[in-house]
């Protein structure tokens, strides 16, 4: 199958299952094989050798069998021996939240913001300590699109780290005193089971449409905010569909209110996305400077520096509309809209080669760098930035 991708910048990133192939954002030709169609594979190799191309991953389906073969097998293990560093199953990482809430009751919370379109709960982690009741806070929510794992991967790792390191590290120790941290590891609770279960490279919720046999909405082109512009289709069937109306998805109505209703307190927002290399800050549906820009720059800054020191890995930053592409109805966008004054997209690693599938080799130092960053820009929070305080009164 060869398909000629209108606009490359629309699809960035896109990944079907039908056949082992990925395309990367500078491709302009999509071609997939399935293993079994020897003859449309040698119907393409003189095609192929005569163009400049450029393979990724040359068994996409053993790859995939790697990270998700031997998991129905695999015994559960208490909190003391959970792996951080596989890929875990929903309902894997459900139990380990239950039990870190009741194995550290003194730093953590476990409740729920709603239920998803196919009814499973919406769990979020509070951590922090408990020593006065209005503390700022920071939202860290992963796996709003299935397919990218290594984002739930992070949420545990962060709040095991934050855990394990509390009263050891002076930084984490001052975070967890006197901020909370909301913690989702999964988000699009239905699309990253069904990613586990039948397509591992799905990306949208599961709710149904009445009018076309596609499921699912991007849950990050959903939000109420320039819904359904500029990098968002109208069409069920597209993986950025915006959905039939702003906040469609139980999902993301569910978090929405809850944010609402916190906002107060709530001073940075963190979505941890993949796969790009890159931290993203307000607008993504226009090019624009937000009103405090040079706060919110400036955080950006330290936190890509912070992640640096750890592995030399190198991250771009700015605003999501220049540094990646435009997109309405994002959760950065919402979240600045309604007052969190520092709201920011990480996209992890890598920058392609791997792409969804970033191997568990992997998960470690890329969760480690991330860690980094995100503790630069909690601490960024304790301090004053007073330069965009004028325009932007919420800092």
């Amino acid at each position: 199958i060869s398909h000629h991708v209108r606009d490359v910048g629309k699809v960035y990133r896109n990944v079907t299952s039908a056949g082992n192939c990925q395309i990367d954002q500078s491709v302009a030709v999509l071609t997939c094989f399935n293993s079994e169609d020897t003859s449309v594979v040698d119907c393409h190799v003189s095609f192929l050798l005569s163009h400049s191309h450029r393979v990724f991953i040359s068994n996409l389906q053993k790859e995939i069998e790697k990270q998700t073969g031997y998991r129905s097998s695999r015994k559960r293990r208490s909190e003391a021996q959970y792996d951080y560093e596989v890929y875990h199953s929903l309902e894997e990482i459900q139990s380990w939240m239950f039990e870190t809430n009741q194995t550290h009751p003194d730093l953590v919370d476990m409740f729920s913001v709603g239920k998803s379109y196919e009814g499973r709960p919406l769990y979020v982690l509070q951590l922090g300590k408990r020593s006065r009741p209005q503390k700022k806070a920071v939202w860290i929510d992963c796996g709003v699109h299935a397919r990218e794992w290594i984002g739930p991967a992070f949420c545990q790792w962060f709040v095991k780290e934050a855990i394990s390191s509390y009263q050891y590290d002076s930084v984490m120790t001052r975070l967890l005193d006197q901020l909370n941290f909301y913690v989702m590891p999964v988000f699009n609770v239905d699309g990253y089971r069904f990613s586990w279960t039948t397509d591992r490279f799905w990306r949208k919720t599961r709710s149904k449409n009445h009018k076309f046999h596609c499921r699912g909405v991007d849950a990050n082109r959903n939000w109420k905010v320039k819904w359904c512009d500029e990098g968002a289709s109208s069409h069920p069937c597209d993986d950025t569909y915006c959905g039939p109306y702003p906040e469609s998805e139980p999902e993301v109505k569910a978090v929405a209110k809850f944010l609402r209703k916190h906002k107060k307190r709530i001073k940075a927002y963190i979505s941890i996305h993949a796969y790009a290399q890159m931290l993203l800050y307000p607008y993504s549906y226009k090019y624009a400077t937000i009103p405090n820009f040079s706060c919110v720059e400036s955080a950006a800054q330290n936190a890509v520096t912070a992640l640096y020191s750890a592995y030399g890995v190198r991250y771009r930053y700015g605003p999501a509309s220049t540094t990646l592409y435009v997109s309405s109805g994002s959760s950065i966008d919402w979240a600045y809209r309604n007052g969190i004054p520092y709201a920011f997209a990480f996209e992890l690693r890598d920058t392609g080669y791997f792409g969804f599938l970033l191997p568990e080799s992997l998960i470690n130092p890329t969760c480690t760098e991330t860690m980094r960053a995100v503790k630069a820009i909690a601490s960024g929070l304790l301090k004053k930035c007073e330069t965009d305080r004028d325009r932007f009164p919420y800092i």
